[in-house]
């Protein structure tokens, strides 16, 4: 009996990690019809439930400010968040699961694996493969293909350049690089989880388990009875061997490290905690970092990832550090990991994610054109996401069009850039200016605009024991004023910076300095300086800096204010203490100001007049999240929205506009860390900031009418569609947030 299948279909993605993931739910919502094939049973790759990585990306675990990517894995970032507030992998499994399901262009082949690849010229005209467990035969034939396979197999099936291993140093100019070209990768990984019983449960170590005192682990790498899953990151091999071909072995000699762990832990007596710890699941996928990186237009270096430099065609923003690890993993007796920092975010050009050989291959994830060293920052799964959301939009941008990746490349990337930017992707410091989007022609006003003294006064305070500095948006006008508390007498020095640019939170340039005289028992406002500096670029932000003082105290607020940023760096702490892989010789500051301690916190600081950064014109500026500031408008607090009085956000053009379409981005807090599996529990289940209930409406024949109706809204972006309507006002009726007493919006765009 034959069991063969065929799917023709614009857009065939290869791969169901999260940039396969995204990239087919980017294309099917971009017309396209798809299919999405996956050797798992499971979508998610590395972070599904078989393998259990945590999601990262260019929050860089929340060291880099406003950096949590929006678009399609934002979505699923705060989906999990509502669903899995315990951070399950199985809730995970069915978040990303629910959303494949959810486009209904897309043709899902689970447990399918592709051994054939088939080409018409330059070209690949179908792949071919079998589905494990039926004995099933596919064929997918497509307009555009997207690998997104992490090793790149479609595009060495196909006869495209690939690189593998490390670059010499003097190729592209790479200081951490070696001297020598190398094969050499990152390893693979294999995680565990624990449970605590009732009882003592004893184990037994397998034959096959490491001696763990025979090795330099027990010294050189973190043990803990209360780490679970990636807390184990460091549980790595293979670099030294091909990841693909000796992928067996790779995971026999993971799994004899990972028993070997266990014995110690539960054998050795150093930890007596351990007693009633028991195994509750131990991996049996190794989690691949590294492996081909196929040849594209463009090849990513350290430069492009360090030095942040603008890319006109930028689909996307990265952050992660430049994370290497040592080639012999687990049993390199020197740190685990060896990471540099970016001062912020960097645009990932569009020139990575096509192949120079293949004329109708993109490439997503963790093999797309870098050298080693720049992918040590791209390879994490939210990076990947960003890139497969845009590698399917431009599938699908080409399969309507008859266009090749290198044509949407050289004729029509603003094309891409425009509906990345329509979708509420991944993009940071690129402003829409789309002659379809009517709200670039509107004015927007709202009912209330936030003023700073309609802040709440600090109802706590935060001992100077550490240099602490709180962040503003460039703009804010008249004197500036800190609220400070003291036990004795004393003087605490400021100074007053810029940062290095739109995209950096932390003080960079600085711009004035003085000092601030306190009597013993003081408590109250002081003032700090009548207006602040006007620094260089407008797109820069200023930063206060209290340093530290013994017996003083600056007030604080747990009334989050969006846009603003409270940080403090230790005044005496080594770089081993603020974290063990940072190179001394490099400065990273952006890590040395730490932010996650006071996460939502806001200091007491006051300007006057109304927030700049926060006014209702932000919403038609073009920006669908910060750079250089908020961008966004927030209104007065608000207890009161349900009892009648809703904040209302009104958009007036001269004359009257077509329109059928109206996309709103929330405010979704992309300041805030989190992750699938939750290594930081947040605290909200939905962002307070969000608005749950909403009335879109227009007026029409001298009157308003409703073009939709949203309740119980958790999500950043919202598409409201309607039949056609003329109209020169429209506005978005606020009724109700998810918590917060402020109404913010980010953007508002009307097609």
């Amino acid at each position: 009996m034959s069991n063969r299948t065929r799917h023709d279909v614009d857009v065939a993605v290869i791969g169901g990690g999260l940039a396969g993931v995204a990239a087919a739910i980017a294309a099917a919502r971009n017309g396209a019809t798809v299919a999405l094939v996956q050797d798992r049973p499971v979508l998610g790759g590395n972070s599904s439930s078989e393998v259990r990585v945590w999601v990262c990306g260019a929050t860089a675990t929340g060291h880099h400010r406003f950096a949590r990517e929006t678009g399609i894995i934002g979505e699923l970032y705060v989906e999990n968040e509502y669903r899995n507030p315990l951070g399950n992998p199985y809730y995970w499994d069915l978040v990303v699961l629910d959303a494949v399901k959810a486009e209904p262009r897309i043709t899902l082949l689970l447990n399918t694996h592709i051994t054939e690849v088939r080409m018409h010229g330059d070209r690949i005209s179908s792949v071919g493969g079998i589905v494990l467990g039926s004995e099933g035969e596919v064929t997918v034939a497509a307009h555009t293909f997207v690998d997104a396979t992490g090793d790149g197999s479609v595009a060495a099936r196909a006869g495209a350049r690939t690189r593998l291993g490390r670059e010499a140093s003097a190729a592209f100019g790479e200081d951490l690089a070696p001297e020598e070209e190398d094969e050499l990768t990152l390893g693979s990984t294999l995680l565990f989880y624990t449970r605590k019983e009732s009882e003592p449960v004893p184990f037994v170590p397998p034959a096959f388990a490491i001696d763990l005192a025979a090795t330099t682990i027990p010294e050189s790498r973190v043990l803990r009875t209360g780490d679970n899953g990636a807390d184990y990151w460091w549980i790595e091999w293979g670099g030294e061997l091909d990841i693909v071909a000796d992928n067996e072995r790779i995971r026999d000699e993971l799994w004899a490290v990972i028993y070997g762990i266990w014995d110690h832990i539960k054998n050795s007596g150093r930890f007596p905690d351990a007693e009633n710890l028991t195994l509750e699941w131990v991996g049996s996928v190794p989690g691949k970092r590294e492996y081909r990186r196929i040849i594209g237009a463009h090849t990513m270096t350290q430069e492009d990832v360090v030095s942040a430099t603008r890319k006109a065609d930028a689909i996307g923003f990265g952050g992660w550090s430049i994370d290497l690890h040592p080639s012999k993993g687990v049993y390199e007796p020197r740190s685990a990991a060896q990471q540099i920092y970016p001062s912020g975010t960097y645009d990932i050009p569009f020139g990575i994610l096509r192949s120079i050989d293949v004329g109708n291959l993109l490439m997503a994830g963790r093999n797309v054109s870098a050298t080693h060293v720049a992918f040590g920052s791209l390879r994490v799964m939210a990076t990947c996401a960003v890139m497969g959301e845009a590698a399917g939009t431009a599938a699908a941008l080409c399969a309507a069009s008859d266009w090749t990746p290198a044509e949407l490349h050289a004729a029509h990337i603003r094309t891409l850039q425009r509906r990345l930017t329509r979708q509420d992707a991944a993009l940071i410091g690129v402003q829409d200016d789309d002659p379809a989007n009517l709200a670039l022609r509107a004015r927007a006003t709202a009912t209330s605009e936030l003023r700073w003294d309609e802040l709440e006064e600090p109802d706590s305070s935060l001992l100077l024991a550490d240099d602490t500095a709180f962040l503003l948006p460039r703009g804010q006008s008249g004197p500036v004023r800190v609220h400070l508390s003291s036990d004795e007498d004393a003087s605490v020095s400021w100074t007053v910076h810029e940062t290095l640019d739109g995209r950096t939170y932390f003080p960079a340039v600085r711009l004035d300095s003085g000092s601030i005289e306190l009597p013993a028992g003081h408590v109250g406002w002081v003032s700090l300086l009548d207006e602040l500096p006007a620094g260089g670029s407008p797109d820069t932000s200023t930063v206060v800096v209290l340093e530290a003082t013994p017996g003083v105290r600056w007030g604080t607020s747990g009334q989050y204010l969006f846009g603003t940023v409270s940080m403090t760096r230790p005044v005496s702490a080594h770089v081993e203490e603020i974290d063990a892989h940072l190179l001394a010789d490099r400065p990273d500051d952006v890590v040395r100001w730490g932010i996650k301690k006071l996460a939502r916190v806001r200091l007491a600081t006051r300007c006057e007049g109304a927030v700049a950064g926060l006014e209702a014109a932000n919403v038609v500026g073009g920006y669908g999240r910060p750079y250089g500031g908020p961008r966004m408008w927030s209104s007065r607090p608000r207890r009161d929205l349900v009892a009648g009085d809703p904040e209302i956000l009104t958009l007036e053009w001269e004359r009257e506009v077509q329109a059928s379409e109206v996309r709103v981005v929330f405010n979704d807090d992309v300041n805030a860390y989190v992750n699938n599996l939750h290594y930081v529990r947040s605290e909200h289940r939905i962002p307070p900031e969000i608005v749950a209930d909403f009335d879109l409406e227009a007026f029409v024949d001298g009157h308003w009418r409703t073009l939709g109706t949203v309740r119980d809204n958790r999500r950043r972006h919202r598409t409201v569609a309607f039949e056609p309507v003329a109209t020169a006002r429209i506005r978005l009726v606020c009724h109700r947030t998810n918590g917060s007493d402020l109404v913010q919006v980010g953007q508002v765009r009307v097609y």
